[in-house]
């Protein structure tokens, strides 16, 4: 087991083990909580009801977080041709194809999004092992594998601070919501958006309770548990 600093447990001690903390006032907490000198990430834990094996119960999709992640992504897109044209005048940092995917095979891994054509799939698909792992794998199911016409849109949407979710084989979900830096309230709208995806995610003929838990925690600071009720109802339409 880890063997936590001075500060850390300092913080810790903010945190009442006994309770699950409404959104609002959970944020609050991780960022008074928060003591690096940089500007720590919140990421969202979600312990799900789920058997990750199982073909039927796959939980998987995108969150558009309202106000971004705190930091320019750098978009790659696997594309050729005309389409390669498309990408970059959208705003793409990386386009390529055969160079790029022999570049990744290298160890090159400096982007946050991935999105592909179709058509190049082929070429992409020897990617699954690296770029899998990392969450990076182009997928219709995310939204980053697109006909050429949707390029711009989908390249718009990365940029604005859209998220990929799924289940690691513990039955976790990891997502990031933004900084400590962010206002509460921004933070709770972008918490909402997860939430919000997470909940459409769900497969039909899930048996038994789909979220089993939920926390918050920056960075470097200690979790906390989230009250599971008032957070679902930030999902509420």
């Amino acid at each position: 087991m880890a063997k936590h600093g001075k500060k850390y447990k300092e913080a810790a001690k903010l945190v009442d083990r006994t309770k699950a903390y409404h959104p609002h006032e959970a944020i609050e907490l991780a960022k008074r909580a928060a003591y690096a000198r940089f500007d720590e990430a919140v990421e969202l834990h979600l312990q799900m009801g789920i058997d990750p094996r199982s073909s039927t119960q796959q939980v998987r999709g995108v969150a558009l977080l309202p106000h971004g992640l705190g930091k320019k992504l750098r978009i790659l897109v696997f594309a050729q041709g005309e389409t390669a044209k498309i990408a970059e005048e959208a705003g793409a940092d990386y386009v390529g194809t055969d160079e790029l995917v022999k570049k990744i095979e290298e160890g090159w891994l400096d982007f946050d999004v991935a999105i592909a054509t179709p058509e190049v799939m082929s070429k992409v698909g020897k990617l699954g092992k690296i770029l899998g792992r990392r969450g990076l794998m182009p997928n219709p199911k995310s939204g980053t594998v697109v006909p050429a016409a949707d390029l711009p849109r989908a390249i718009a949407t990365a940029l604005k601070g859209q998220v990929e979710f799924r289940p690691a084989r513990t039955a976790v979900i990891h997502v990031p919501v933004g900084k400590v830096s962010f206002e509460v309230e921004n933070l709770l709208e972008n918490l909402a958006a997860v939430f919000e995806a997470v909940m459409k995610a769900k497969p039909s003929g899930l048996k038994g309770q789909y979220i089993r838990s939920a926390a918050i925690a920056t960075t470097m600071g200690p979790g906390i548990e989230l009250d599971l009720r008032s957070s679902l109802a930030l999902a509420a339409p």
